[in-house]
């Protein structure tokens, strides 16, 4: 609500860096301004460094939001999500806008997509916030369909949706976008090549060793990379790419490109209303424009000649530009920034600051190599301080590096310190000394001055200055350094027992969870927040403890719907549009000419939008109305695949002995007799199985969260915690057995530990990791803590329970269960909390 007396702001761009800027502008002066903003996109601001996750698809998009939706009404903000502002009438004062329409490409450099209505807003002061737009190089056919480019979360839904029908992707650039692309890409089941002009992978955050290393590493998880490649055109035939031609004569093959080749500022709303813009648009050290009422920050500006494209130079120039807007200090100035990253590129750790490259034969240079494990630390010493460094795969002192680097501290006389840290154990670095401007978490911009202020309000945990600061909640490699602050400030770092709670709403960690729900006999999630929680309902909690109490009582749990997600309430997998997907059991991936036919029959009687073959080897129907659930349960006369839950999933097999050459053992019959013991069997998180006949692995179950694999004399290794998704990561062998019966005993052994003993959507490899194989092997092999035939029976009574969700078509549980919109109130209620 417009109030008088009020100065009017208005902010174009809803960005990382439009929205920091008003964060920090309303902590100084929060009743200064009225404030409007526009964005072109339709959503609230969201962390677009995590928009690789979205891809992958190991956080949603509702995930990534930083200020939902409810942020913008709580701090009195107008927000014209959807509105790209055009141009600023500087004579009238106002701001003209224009919506877009819903498929219109917000970074768009022309006016298509846009409507012919305007809005407007009056203004005393504008802030510019365009941020950039991704680079094309100059090639032929790029886009039409099967293009692509790596920006906004329609972006990622756009490439995840066309991937489906793709084996093969290109990705131009092999910068940091380009590789998160990549990555992104691997976990839709395509095979991925990157592309890159420049003579290594990175240029500008690593040197030609560290490149090479990093390309050996991609490779070696199955992305194939060529550098020194330029795109000329993109071929297509019948409407579909085929493949692309280099300027060097050569070809790729590909059915889709995604192009995330560098980015450019966004300059058109000041160029059209004659405002300076050279490279960008030129701004002074108070981030003014050549107009002394219109300001502007981050990816768009040019400042001394400069135009930085990281995160921390934006936090930077939002609180000079706060201070110099609300008169807080007038005189703030921004005198640019000294570059330091630290980030995960295809799961591989990396930080890089400064120079890369020696400037001079007087500069140091300091090198620690390991190929074989994908180790290269690197530093630039110059007139005894720190001019550069790099450290790939292996990232423990970059926080103290960075710190060293940003600071101009003089570095120890042992070098190795500063790759290793000092023998002593002692710091390198006393955070207490730095100044109160220092940086101290870079992913979300907070100081040295917030952390300590945050301490002396009586944060003393880590914990708890990340939840009044933000600090440490990113890469969390700053949480040493808060520890310190905490250390220097308040006398020590509090423990802080919330940190081991298995849910936020109950003060328990699991095992005292578990303890106190099986000694009291609380089977519902209701009956623990009465007697746990002082009858204190914590909705974030229901989901959790709804999981862990039908673990525990696999008979007896009280199934109240309401504390459960809409997938586990209709027994499907939602989909964007509020559809949703249904994923038969296939058992061992083996299915006959009868049941395909029935497949197809309900397909076309329920006019399904599209069948797919799954990587789990079932076909899964999209696009299905929740109306129809029960129809087509009925219809398919096949049990649920519980492919919407966080449940044992899928058991993946090759052909194995059946007709196979190389086949050591019968792995189909495996797979069938693990998918009918175990389907329904409930987990922290969902749990992907796979068996292989021979050590070639084509079913991949190296890689599965349990896979058996047949090797010579008859014999089968059980491998626990492999991953292929987000996360990479070779299972760790857990025992070699001789017989069927064996396998399903030792799984299901590690099966029922993993369900008493993980984390609340802890995946299997995070749990064998905090655990560790040689314990799981004395624990589970060798029954050190004799509960192995506890084990064996608490897995058997949740095999016994098993019944088949679809039954509910029949006879459902609630009334509407299968009837009603759901989509807008789950969207809804995940923005609201962001």
């Amino acid at each position: 609500m417009i109030k008088p007396n009020r100065k009017k702001l208005v902010v174009v761009g809803n960005g990382m860096a439009g929205a920091r800027v008003v964060e920090e502008i309303f902590k100084r002066a929060p009743g200064l301004f009225d404030v409007t903003m526009f964005g072109a996109e339709p959503y609230g601001n969201y962390n677009r460094i995590l928009l690789s996750n979205v891809l992958n698809r190991t956080q949603e998009p509702t995930e990534i939001f930083i200020n939902p939706l409810a942020w913008y009404r709580d701090n009195g903000v107008t927000l014209h999500a959807g509105v790209k502002a055009v141009r600023i009438d500087r004579e009238r004062r106002v701001v003209v806008g224009r919506p877009l329409k819903r498929d219109a490409v917000p970074y768009a450099a022309t006016d298509a997509g846009q409507e012919e209505k305007t809005v407007e807003e009056p203004y005393d002061h504008v802030i510019i916030a365009t941020g950039s737009r991704p680079f094309v190089p100059p090639m032929e056919g790029f886009g039409g369909p099967g293009t692509f480019l790596f920006r906004t979360i329609d972006d990622c839904e756009r490439i995840a949706d066309f991937a489906k029908s793709c084996r093969k992707a290109a990705v131009i650039g092999g910068g940091l976008l380009g590789l998160e692309a990549a990555r992104g890409l691997l976990t839709h089941g395509v095979e991925v090549t990157v592309l890159e002009a420049a003579p290594q992978l990175m240029i500008a955050q690593l040197d030609p060793e560290s490149g090479q290393m990093l390309k050996g590493t991609m490779e070696g998880m199955g992305v194939k990379v060529f550098c020194e490649k330029i795109t000329t055109h993109i071929v297509r035939e019948e409407g579909r790419i085929t493949h692309l031609l280099m300027k060097d004569g050569s070809r790729i093959d590909t059915d889709m490109v995604v192009v995330s080749a560098g980015i450019r500022p966004i300059t058109e709303i000041a160029a059209a209303s004659a405002l300076t813009v050279n490279k960008a648009i030129v701004v002074d050290d108070q981030m003014r424009t050549s107009d002394p009422s219109v300001f502007a920050l981050g990816e768009c500006v040019e400042h001394r000649g400069k135009i930085y494209g990281l995160v921390d130079p934006i936090w930077e120039q939002a609180g000079v530009l706060a201070d110099v807007v609300t008169g807080k200090n007038p005189q703030a100035a921004y005198l640019g920034s000294k570059l330091g990253t630290k980030l995960k590129v295809m799961g591989v750790e990396l930080a890089s600051m400064g120079e890369t490259k020696p400037a001079s034969p007087d500069d140091e240079i300091v090198v620690y190599r390991e190929p074989r494990k994908g180790v290269y630390k690197k530093l630039i010493i110059r007139n005894e301080t720190l001019a550069g460094a790099i450290l790939l795969g292996e990232i423990e002192t970059a926080g103290t590096l960075l710190q060293i680097f940003l600071g101009g501290t003089k570095v120890p006389e042992r070098r190795a310190d500063l790759l290793f840290g000092s023998p002593s154990g002692v710091s390198l670095l006393k955070v207490s000394d730095l100044p109160d401007n220092a940086q101290i978490c870079n992913c979300n911009g907070v100081s040295k001055k917030q952390v300590v202020e945050s301490i002396q309000a009586g944060c003393t945990s880590v914990a708890k200055v990340g939840a009044c600061t933000k600090a440490g909640t990113g890469c969390q490699s700053c949480k040493g350094l808060v520890a310190q602050l905490i250390e220097s400030y308040a006398g020590g770092v509090a423990s802080d027992p919330s940190e081991h709670w298995y849910v936020p709403g109950v003060a328990l960690e699991k095992s005292q969870l578990v303890a106190e729900l099986r000694n009291r006999g609380i089977k519902s999630v209701s009956e623990v927040f009465r007697q746990l929680a002082d009858g204190k309902e914590h909705a974030g909690s229901k989901i959790g403890l709804a999981s862990l109490l039908k673990a525990l009582w696999p008979d007896e749990y009280e199934d109240e719907r309401d504390a459960r997600f809409i997938n586990d309430r209709v027994h499907a997998n939602i989909q964007k549009d509020g559809t949703f997907s249904v994923v038969p059991r296939i058992y061992g991936g083996v299915t006959s000419p009868a049941e395909l036919r029935r497949i197809a029959e309900v397909a076309e009687k329920y006019n399904v939008p599209m069948v797919k073959i799954t990587g789990g080897q079932r076909l899964d129907l999209l696009g299905v109305k929740k109306e129809d659930l029960p129809g087509i349960w009925k219809d398919l006369g096949i049990p649920s695949g519980h492919a919407y839950t966080k449940a044992f999933r899928t058991c993946k097999s090759c052909v194995g002995t059946d007709f196979c050459r190389y086949g050591v053992g019968d792995s189909i019959a495996l797979a069938q007799k693990i998918e009918r013991r175990f389907q329904g069997v409930e987990s922290p998180h969902k749990m992907k199985l796979a068996t292989a006949g021979c050590p070639r692995n084509c079913s991949e179950a190296y890689v599965k969260d349990l896979g058996a694999v047949a090797i010579e004399g008859g014999k089968w290794e059980i491998y626990l915690g492999g991953a292929a998704g987000g996360s990479v990561r070779k299972g760790d062998l857990l025992v070699t057995v001789d017989t069927h019966d064996e396998v399903l005993k030792y799984m299901g052994r590690f099966m029922q530990y993993y369900r008493e003993h993980g984390k609340y959507l802890e995946r299997s490899y995070h749990f064998l990791e905090r655990i560790g194989i040689e314990t799981l092997k004395k624990i589970l092999v060798e029954d050190s803590l004799g509960i192995c035939a506890r084990l064996d029976a608490d897995i058997q009574k949740a095999v016994d329970a098993y019944k088949d969700p679809w039954k509910e078509a029949e006879l459902p549980k609630y009334p509407r269960q299968f009837s009603g919109p759901e989509l807008a109130n789950v969207l809804e209620v995940a923005e609201n909390n962001g």
